[in-house]
């Protein structure tokens, strides 16, 4: 190991090989941090507001000490939801930076309040959350290129290259040697914050096998890209420009490209649409008769027809029952809309086998749970705790039962499943290609460096 010595004697002399490794290093370690802080913080609103919906349940709870219309409970309740972070979720926040993770809903239409916590200001959104992985796609190539850009025309530019190429041991070896140590000590000060981070929140070792993984892949990727600029020939300034140019098109240009002609080829309509279209349908349904409204109700809940008839004026089953009748009249609009969502998703990460940064966030945020998957999951739980909130009070609705005191304790809790960890198979896959053929130019051209 004597060459691992050198190698090392000489990257230490470089002063801006070392500031740059710091540099990375905290870069690295802020932005574990920052990612971690942020989880900690949506556990602790999950916590206060879990108080806070206690409090509530017991002071609607008192107003119904003698027995009430459940109508008015199922109104006047508010029941929440929520969307626990994963232990790896500081890797990669996606979606939680936008999309609430905290949601309460009542046994109305439910559409709309699906979508209302879609109203946010998209500047504050634009910048996204530093995390690991802003300094994985964004970051870290750059301080590659600063450190490999340079790798022959330095010893070409001094006058050593001759000398070195004519040395015993020398040639694509010795190319290979400094571009490993390079490459390896980035790697290092990327995932030594992610491992302890790691062991700070629990993770499970698949999931950090697959951030390591994905860095190892997307540094192989830049690795390979580098050594083919820099054995070409060119001056260092040369390269760098080269470099950065190809930085700017693969992780800038091309995505933005890609995510626009995705918005124009598959167009999906806002959710805010969705909201307002059924919202629309619930408003109008007060100007219809209400034995209509109840006749469309009954083709879908046949087993509350033979209940007792409407009388005059309102009746909180007929409310409730148009409720309903607003979110499946969305119901073609909202399929519609999660499946051009989920097409977007799909292409998205066929992107990733030709676009290494676009690969590496989709697998970090899928491991992470924290893309577009895992926000339409937290949706669907919802609709079925709303489901299971709908069928406990149709019973109390349509038989006309006081509604008490006990009522409220056996009302349904929402109680979010355990969720499994999952490998991104497919992403990594496509990662390890792109940067095995990426890696095997860059290794060619290593042994075609001649002294002129």
């Amino acid at each position: 190991m004597s060459w691992l010595a050198h190698e090392w004697r000489l990257l230490v002399r470089s002063r801006l090989a070392v500031a740059a490794l710091v540099l990375l290093l905290a870069l690295s370690v802020l932005a574990v941090l920052s990612g971690m802080r942020e989880v900690a913080r949506q556990q602790q609103t999950i916590a206060r507001l879990a108080a806070l919906q206690q409090q509530d349940l017991a002071a609607q709870a008192r107003k119904y000490a003698e027995g009430g219309d459940a109508g008015s409970a199922a109104y006047y309740t508010f029941h929440g939801t929520w969307d626990a972070p994963s232990p790896a979720a500081f890797l990669a926040l996606g979606l939680r930076d936008a999309a609430p993770y905290v949601l309460r809903v009542r046994a109305l239409a439910l559409q709309a309040q699906l979508h209302e916590g879609e109203s946010f200001n998209p500047e504050l959104a634009l910048a996204g959350r530093f995390d690991f992985a802003f300094v994985l796609v964004y970051l870290s190539p750059l301080f590659l290129i600063a450190l490999l850009h340079d790798l022959v025309s330095s010893e070409r530019r001094s006058g050593r290259l001759g000398t070195l190429l004519a040395m015993p041991g020398a040639g694509r070896r010795l190319w290979l040697r400094r571009a490993g140590l390079r490459t390896a000590l980035v790697f290092g000060c990327l995932v030594l914050p992610v491992l302890a981070g790691a062991l700070g929140s629990g993770s499970a070792m698949a999931t950090v096998a697959t951030a390591l993984c994905a860095t190892a892949a997307y540094l192989a990727f830049w690795s390979g890209l580098a050594l083919l600029v820099a054995t070409r020939g060119g001056s260092s300034a040369a390269n760098a420009t080269a470099l950065m140019g190809c930085w700017a098109v693969l992780t800038l240009v091309l995505p933005t490209i890609a995510n626009a002609a995705l918005a124009r080829a598959l167009p999906v309509h806002q959710g805010v649409e969705l909201m307002l279209a059924q919202r629309q349908a619930v408003h109008a349904a007060w100007d219809l008769p209400p034995q209509a409204t109840m006749e469309k109700f009954f083709r879908t809940h046949p087993e509350w027809r033979h209940t007792a008839p409407l009388p005059s004026g309102f009746h909180w089953k007929w409310y409730y029952a148009f409720q309903q009748l607003g979110d499946q009249s969305v119901a073609p609009q909202v399929a519609a809309y999660r499946e051009g969502l989920l097409a977007r998703q799909r292409w998205t990460s066929r992107l990733g086998w030709l676009l290494p940064g676009v690969g590496v966030q989709a697998a970090l945020h899928r491991q992470a749970d924290t893309d577009l998957q895992a926000q339409l999951a937290y949706q669907d739980r919802i609709a079925d705790f709303h489901a299971r909130l709908r069928a406990y009070y149709y019973p109390y609705l349509f038989n006309e039962v006081r509604f008490g005191v006990r009522d409220f304790a056996t009302q349904p809790r929402f109680s979010p499943p355990a969720r499994p960890s999952e490998v991104p198979e497919g992403q990594l896959l496509g990662l390890g290609l792109i940067a095995i053929f990426a890696l095997a130019l860059g290794v060619a051209a290593t042994g075609r460096v001649r002294p002129a």
